[in-house]
C-alpha cells in the first residue's frame, strides 16, 4: 500500500526539476513549487537551488495536511493520492470541490443532504466520503477516481481554452495526471 511519503515522491517525480518557461503562468519553478509558493513558505534563495527536502516539506504541509488529505488517506490512499496530485497542479480548493461535486452527484440516499461545495475537505466531506466508500466499496472507489480524473481533464481543457499558451502543457498534463 502506498504511503503519504510515496504520494509526495510521485508528485516530485512528475514535476521534475528547475523550469523557467515564459509560457508558464506560474513562472519560475523547481520540483513543481512556484516561486510564489516557495516565498510564501519561507524559502528565499534562488529557485534553481531549492532543496528537494524543502519542496517535500512544502508538499506535505500545503498539499496533504492543510487541505485535510491526510485524513482522507486513512479512508482511501488512492483517493488521497488523486486529490494531492490535483491539488498540486490546480490548488487544493479545486481538488476538494471536485471531490464534493462527485460525492453530491452520487448522493442517492433519500433525505441525505448534499455537501456545500466550498473547496474544504472538512468533517462533512470526510463523513460523506466515508459513507460513500462504506456503501460502494472498492467499485465505488474506482468510480470516484474515474470521475475525479474526468473533472481534472475537463479543467485542463478549460484552462487551454481560456489561455492558449497553456496548450504547450496540455498533453503533458493529460498524459501524466489523467491518463497515467
Amino acid at each position: 500500500m502506498k504511503t503519504i511519503d510515496a504520494i509526495i515522491e510521485d508528485v516530485l517525480a512528475n514535476e521534475g526539476g528547475y523550469v523557467n518557461d515564459p509560457r508558464d503562468a506560474g513562472g519560475e519553478t523547481n520540483y513543481g513549487i512556484t516561486i510564489a509558493t516557495a516565498r510564501a513558505n519561507g524559502y528565499s534563495g534562488p529557485m534553481r537551488d531549492l532543496p528537494r527536502a524543502t519542496a517535500f516539506d512544502i508538499y506535505r504541509r500545503r498539499y496533504v495536511v492543510a487541505p485535510g488529505y491526510a485524513a482522507i488517506a486513512g479512508m482511501s490512499m488512492p483517493v488521497a493520492a488523486e486529490l494531492v496530485d490535483t491539488g498540486v497542479n490546480m490548488g487544493p480548493p479545486v481538488a476538494s470541490r471536485f471531490l464534493q461535486r462527485v460525492l453530491n452527484a452520487c448522493n442517492d440516499r433519500a433525505g441525505s443532504p448534499d455537501l456545500v461545495v466550498d473547496g474544504m475537505a472538512g468533517r462533512a466531506t470526510l463523513a460523506a466520503l466515508g459513507a460513500f466508500l462504506a456503501r460502494r466499496g472498492g467499485e465505488g472507489e474506482r468510480v470516484l477516481l474515474a470521475a475525479l480524473n474526468g473533472l481534472q481533464a475537463a479543467r485542463y481543457i478549460e484552462l487551454c481554452e481560456a489561455r492558449p499558451a497553456n496548450r504547450a502543457f496540455a498533453y503533458g498534463w493529460l498524459r501524466t495526471r489523467v491518463a497515467a
